[in-house]
């Protein structure tokens, strides 16, 4: 984006800050200047007036002119083409100095005398603004001839090129970048008049659109005369410094205007309009891939995308402007592949929406030169959605760490645009938001704005606080939890199974598994062997093993998550392991002979999946999976989960699968998914002791745990039985013994401390369970 001091200055008086303080606040408030250079025009360039201009006798290429400079007349030969009697013209005296090797000195062209040079914009240090001699005008200010040309501040001005980021289209334009200056030096916008020198004649009796269109385009259309309509050449300077000079002075006035305003502007020439007997038609319809389309006796342009380019050979022209919303046009671009002309760069960064402002530039300008405006306008324009945002003060100061005043929050959004609602409460701000400012979304937008104009310099430095919000919910943390599973589950040599979510009745019946009532079961299944809901995992898990088994593996793992029914058709989470036959492939490490699973080990498989448990004698058989004597209810802080058990012998026969195998059915929801905390651990030596007790072969195990658990000795750190004996002498009772882990926390335990803690569980299990020592 490249602008100009003296442009910048129309909109809003910077005439007491440097260009090096302009240049700094951009920088400051994001908007990151690539660029600053200065146009300066040699001393000894003087305003001349060509009074006479004839021409060379022998020479016919060549003029004779007589320069009047105020303070003598001189004359000069000239080669341009466009030079001509009536001109004033920038003009080198004898002793300029136009470049190194460049020195005006008297001369004579063909046996005529010429005391300096009449100069093109190049030659006196400005960008190319036409071919041939520069012609002045008073649109850089009063000509006063023999002036030197270097006071003129409008032609040796601060150019600064500005590198903006995608996000603000909004600064494409002299308009948007002026707001942000007035912001950051609180300094106002100076108020825009708008004259128009009006035509005889209405809109309405030369111009006829047929609308046809059913996107969203905004468009709004004026016709002006442009016969007397000639653009001064400061206008043509600055555009000749945006490096996209045009064949007219009307395209250059339209590439002005949008660069000043931001307002996407087309011209239309009437010559490629369908015309009627005394009307012009234009006609505004969707193309092939829905993009708002003008079009005359031929394509003219797809709004926001791109325009055909027509020579401008008519006085009479239309002026259209437009506006269509960025992102949707992007997204319709992108999904189309629609062809895209130099238009929808800005497009889709964001034109201004507000066409009347642009419209009322244009033909405002237009008329300053010599163009007559049409009465009336033809506007297809729809009102745009309002935005909205709620600025918390709380959450703003929050963001930027330091509190900022509430009156300077309101000044810095109102002065770049915002528009204070009213019904607001002390806290929570309610703005609407600029159409042209696409980004702004939320909230940290707001807090960047303010952040921009505050200074960054001016936030003092603080630690960074990470305070992130807790975006878990119970559903990601079931998605967490069935992860954690899979993961374990496959590294510990299970392969994950899906099954249909429905079985076979009759072996759901055979093995006494539970049924869904026939009122609430399938209608129509999809066939025999799939013709009711499940309400094991267990069946369709034990299928998958004897077919595995039936392909030749002797070593088949299995799992799986899924749902299950009860006999009200009612959905519950579970989770199911199996392991057939060898607890290991086959390999040089087992001598090629493996041994089979076993219970335990089944056990252990299963708690590094879902974490640590005790297994309890199972009191109920209620399904013909469960091997009557091999088989424990699942705990798991306190709480029943779930089961494992062998398999029983006649079913595996019925699957015709290896004996040991080992089954687990677990309710998925109840399985503990409690963050592991840390905890202090000690830094004495542990200690190891047995206990060899009698006790009835009727006594359960656990009823020896809960004694021993409600001692709460905090010394016992585990205890586990490792042996179990039994003979004759014995009778009916057998020998248990149990491994104790004993540690303090304070202190290593001696013999003594070791033998008090034994002592008192043997006598509590002799006191409450009759359990002697052995």
């Amino acid at each position: 984006m490249i602008v100009t001091r003296e442009w910048i200055n129309e909109f809003i008086d910077i005439s007491n800050i440097s260009t090096e303080n302009i240049c700094k606040a951009f920088n400051e408030i994001g908007l990151e200047v690539d660029s600053v250079s200065k146009t300066t025009i040699p001393q000894g360039i003087k305003i001349g007036f060509v009074e006479v201009c004839e021409k060379h006798p022998d020479a016919d290429k060549l003029s004779i002119c007589q320069v009047n400079l105020g303070y003598e007349t001189v004359q000069i030969v000239c080669g341009a083409k466009n030079v001509a009697q009536g001109q004033y013209v920038p003009v080198a005296t004898i002793g300029t100095k136009l470049g190194e090797d460049f020195l005006i000195k008297p001369s004579v062209l063909r046996g005529i005398a010429s005391n300096g040079m009449i100069c093109s914009s190049t030659e006196i240090g400005l960008p190319k603004i036409n071919d041939g001699i520069l012609s002045l005008d008073n649109s850089i200010g009063e000509l006063i001839l023999g002036a030197e040309l270097s006071n003129y501040k409008f032609l040796n001005d601060d150019i600064i090129e500005i590198e903006l980021t995608p996000n603000r289209g909004d600064c494409l334009n002299i308009l948007g970048i002026t707001r942000e200056l007035s912001a950051y030096f609180s300094l106002p916008l100076k108020e825009m008049e708008f004259l128009n020198s009006e035509h005889a004649g209405a809109i309405g009796r030369i111009l006829e659109i047929e609308y046809l269109a059913k996107t969203d385009t905004n468009l709004m259309f004026k016709v002006i005369d442009i016969e007397e309509f000639s653009l001064p050449v400061l206008y043509k300077y600055r555009i000749a410094i945006l490096n996209i000079v045009k064949n007219s002075d009307i395209e250059n006035a339209c590439v002005y205007i949008n660069h000043q305003t931001g307002i996407a502007l087309n011209i239309y020439t009437k010559s490629a309009m369908l015309t009627g007997e005394d009307k012009i038609h234009l006609k505004i319809d969707d193309n092939e891939n829905g993009f708002t389309q003008v079009s005359g006796n031929l394509p003219l342009s797809i709004v926001g995308i791109e325009a055909n380019y027509i020579p401008i050979v008519d006085n009479v022209i239309i002026i259209e402007a437009s506006y269509t919303e960025p992102s949707a046009l992007a997204q319709k671009v992108f999904n189309t592949k629609q062809k895209t002309g130099d238009l929808y760069y800005k497009s889709t960064r964001g034109t201004n929406p507000n066409l009347g402002l642009g419209i009322n530039c244009f033909t405002s300008f237009l008329s300053k030169f010599g163009a007559k405006i049409y009465k009336g306008e033809l506007n297809f324009s729809r009102e745009l959605e309002e935005r909205l945002i709620d600025v918390n003060l709380k959450v703003v100061r929050k963001i930027i760490g330091q509190k900022i005043d509430e009156k300077i929050i309101e000044n810095i959004l109102t002065s770049l645009g915002f528009v204070e609602k009213k019904g607001t409460n002390h806290e929570i701000i309610t703005f609407k938001i600029p159409y042209e400012r696409h980004d702004i979304v939320n909230i940290a937008d707001i807090a960047e704005e303010i952040v921009r104009m505050v200074g960054i310099d001016n936030i003092q430095s603080k630690p960074l606080l990470i305070d992130e919000a807790n975006r878990t919910n119970i559903i990601s943390q079931e998605f967490i939890k069935r992860n954690k599973i899979r993961n374990a589950a496959i590294s510990n040599g299970f392969f994950e199974t899906t099954t249909y979510a429905f079985s076979s009745r009759e072996l759901l019946e055979k093995y006494n598994f539970q049924t869904v009532k026939d009122e609430l079961d399938i209608l129509n299944p999809i066939t025999s062997d799939l013709n009711t809901f499940r309400t094991t995992l267990l069946l369709n898990l034990i299928e998958g093993v004897s077919r595995n088994q039936k392909s030749g593996f002797k070593a088949i793992a299995l799992f799986e998550i899924g749902t299950i029914f009860d006999l009200n058709r009612e959905e519950s989470k579970k989770l199911a392991f199996t392991w057939s036959g060898y607890k290991e492939e086959e390999s040089l490490g087992n001598s090629g002979k493996p041994k089979s699973m076993n219970l335990f080990e089944f056990a252990t498989k299963v708690s590094n999946c879902i974490g640590s448990f005790e297994l309890e004698e199972r009191d109920e058989i209620d399904n013909r999976f469960l091997h009557p004597y091999q088989s424990a209810n699942i705990i798991q802080n306190g709480k029943n989960i779930g089961y494992l058990s062998k398999l029983h012998p006649a079913v595996a026969k019925d699957f015709d699968i290896n004996e040991a195998t080992f089954i687990a059915q677990i309710d998925l929801e109840m399985i503990n998914n409690e963050l592991i905390t840390a905890s202090e651990i000690s830094k004495f030596q542990a200690s190891k002791r047995d206990l060899s007790i009698i006790v009835p072969k009727d006594l359960s195990y656990k009823e020896i745990v809960k004694v021993i658990n409600m001692l709460n000795i905090e010394e016992i750190k585990s205890h586990a039985i490792i042996d179990i004996y039994s003979d004759e002498e014995l009778g009916n009772n057998e020998s248990l013994t149990i491994k104790f882990i004993l540690q303090s926390m304070t202190k290593t335990l001696d013999e003594e401390d070791i033998t008090s803690i034994m002592n008192v569980i043997l006598s509590n299990l002799n006191e409450k369970l009759h359990i002697t020592l052995r």
